[in-house]
């Protein structure tokens, strides 16, 4: 890991009060950034706020989210050679970290619940995404939600890297989870101010692992 990976990590972690976290998000970006070197990519989900926080940590990774993400000479030639559609591809496109958020798949979560229930709805995903160099996060403000539950079971099967963002005493998440992020807190909506700062560090983090000096 980059040196100054651990002072965005320990700066953050500070500023926000969440000190107590720090050597779980050393691991969670280490393991995450190895992970993804390896061909892997980041599955996340969540229900109602977490659900968004999902989205919004998927649109974080897959775009330029601080720093600069502008193609490399040899592949802004790829798209250059396609022609006039692809001069403006070359100019505009940005490298992004995979990621997947499974709370915005209507077709196959809502055929999921029609025919196995709620709590299917995101393992049914995570079963046909995950593979072991993967990562998954599951989020949920209590770590008690059966379909985030059963979707990290399936993540922990297969062998992917499991982190679990949560808050109160962890849930039944942290009980499967690789990696616990508690956050200290009972009351939800304190628990869901506390993420944002957390998974914003985690996508800055795995930004600078890839696109920083």
């Amino acid at each position: 890991m980059k040196n100054n990976t651990l002072k965005i990590i320990n700066d953050v972690l500070k500023e926000n009060r969440l000190e107590y976290l720090y050597d779980e998000m050393v691991k969670a970006v280490e393991n995450s950034a190895s992970r993804i070197k390896s061909g892997g990519k980041i599955v996340i989900c969540g229900n109602g706020g977490s659900a968004a926080d999902s989205a919004h940590i998927a649109g974080e990774l897959l775009k330029s989210f601080i720093l600069p993400r502008k193609l490399k000479t040899d592949d802004k030639l790829k798209f250059e050679n396609a022609g006039k559609d692809g001069v403006v591809l070359a100019e505009k496109l940005q490298y992004g970290i995979p990621a997947i958020a499974l709370s915005g798949t209507d077709a196959i979560s809502t055929a999921t619940i029609n025919d196995n229930g709620a709590e299917m709805m995101y393992a049914q995903q995570a079963f046909g995404l995950l593979t072991d160099k993967d990562i998954f996060i599951g989020i949920s403000t209590s770590g008690n939600a059966e379909n985030v539950k059963l979707a990290m079971l399936v993540a922990k099967t297969v062998g992917a890297y499991s982190i679990a963002l949560s808050g109160k005493s962890g849930g039944a998440l942290k009980e499967i989870a690789d990696l616990n992020l508690i956050v200290k807190s009972d009351a939800t909506y304190k628990i869901q101010e506390k993420h944002l700062p957390i998974y914003h560090l985690y996508c800055m983090c795995l930004e600078n692992e890839f696109f920083g000096e």
